[in-house]
């Protein structure tokens, strides 16, 4: 076997921890029905203060970030011709395109009607222009496409030996070698615009969103962390996927992300405080009382990380993987703090996610979980994993 040759995981696919998942979303599908059934008010804590909770500042701000690993890597493999990084591109592409489109799932199960989302890309004569959230809204819808279309050789290697439709399968794979650099392109193009629109949205919060998160630099800063977020779960991914398949890591590939994921967290930290002195806010680190307990506790992990990815540490995987778990964490709060912590609609409004959006959005996390499983062990996904020695 060529040493990175894609390849199936193989296995049983109906395990006892499978068995688990699948019974999980069974409830969870009881409870969608249940969602659309009754409305979204008797299911959630939302309210004309809080139109939004949970369900978009985890799974779709932060989830999309998340599942910017494809992202991230292409930034490597195609703008900076790190070509040594390739064999990590189709398993982050795959964690991209599961991500994304839960995140769209999310907000079909987040808006109030549904059934009109299908109006966003086909109504494009009533647009406004002006709105982050339409830019946010179509980058997305393409950009799941486009994961999909990156993500279609892998499926067709599985049927080109095919008597049946290895002719078909083969096509395809001629054609997708062509238009693949169209479509890594539109790959790299899209959440590049659709990260930062993010940032844009909260800055229509204003005066509601604390001065430490509101700033004009919000959109640079959701664009570079959803970076450094893709680089560390491609990270956690590897590593996870090799303990749980009993698959040899990409250890010493995984160990050269260290200086990106360093360089990425330099930057951010360096625009962050930059940012916040320029605007005279020093005291409110200090003096804001949660959030200034919030703002540090995301910073601080952040320069753990550094720590970790700096010298010698770094050549340690474990250090790299440790890293890898804080960035996702740091991350993940700064993106909650921004859309949910710091923002402070006034007098008389509160916000605490129901028991039912905490299941619905753990099913979502299963869900995910569930069809990476089946894909890595159906297609050929997980690229230079010999089975180790167990």
């Amino acid at each position: 076997m060529a040493q990175h040759e894609a390849l199936p995981v193989g296995g049983p696919l109906m395990t006892r921890p499978f068995k688990l998942l699948l019974g999980f979303l069974f409830f969870w599908a009881i409870l969608l029905i249940y969602r659309f059934a009754v409305g979204i008010g008797p299911v959630s804590g939302l309210s004309d203060g809080y139109p939004w909770g949970i369900w978009i500042a985890f799974d779709v701000v932060t989830g999309t970030a998340l599942a910017c690993g494809g992202y991230a890597v292409a930034i490597l493999c195609y703008i900076l011709n790190k070509g040594k990084y390739h064999p990590l591109v189709r398993p982050a592409i795959l964690t991209s395109a599961l991500g994304y489109s839960l995140a769209g799932l999310s907000i079909i199960i987040d808006v109030g009607r549904p059934w009109l989302i299908h109006r966003i890309p086909l109504r494009f004569h009533i647009w406004n222009h002006s709105s982050a959230l339409l830019e946010v809204a179509l980058c997305v819808m393409a950009y799941t496409g486009v994961l999909w279309l990156e993500l279609a050789p892998a499926f067709l290697e599985k049927y080109k030996d095919s008597p049946k439709v290895g002719a078909m399968a083969r096509a395809g794979l001629a054609f997708f070698d062509k238009a693949m650099i169209w479509i890594v392109a539109m790959g790299l193009l899209l959440p590049t615009m659709h990260q930062s629109s993010l940032g844009t949205v909260m800055l229509i919060a204003g005066w509601k969103l604390h001065p430490l998160w509101a700033s004009p630099v919000i959109p640079l800063l959701f664009l570079i962390s959803c970076v450094g977020m893709g680089y560390a779960v491609v990270v956690a991914e590897s590593s996870l996927s090799s303990h749980v398949f009993r698959t040899e890591a990409e250890s010493g590939m995984l160990t050269k992300l260290a200086t990106p994921m360093a360089i990425v967290l330099g930057l951010f930290l360096l625009l962050r405080f930059a940012d916040v002195l320029f605007r005279g806010e020093f005291g409110l680190m200090f003096s804001s009382g949660l959030l200034s307990l919030m703002f540090w506790l995301e910073n601080l992990l952040m320069f753990w990380s550094i720590f970790l990815l700096s010298g010698h540490r770094r050549e340690r995987f474990s250090n790299i993987a440790s890293a890898a778990l804080l960035m996702i964490l740091s991350g993940a709060l700064y993106r909650f703090d921004a859309y949910i912590v710091a923002y402070d609609p006034g007098p008389g409004w509160s916000y605490f996610p129901s028991l039912a959006e905490v299941l619905i959005t753990l099913g979502i996390v299963v869900l995910e979980v569930a069809a990476y499983i089946v894909i890595v062990k159906t297609f050929p996904i997980l690229t230079g994993r010999a089975p180790a020695d167990h």
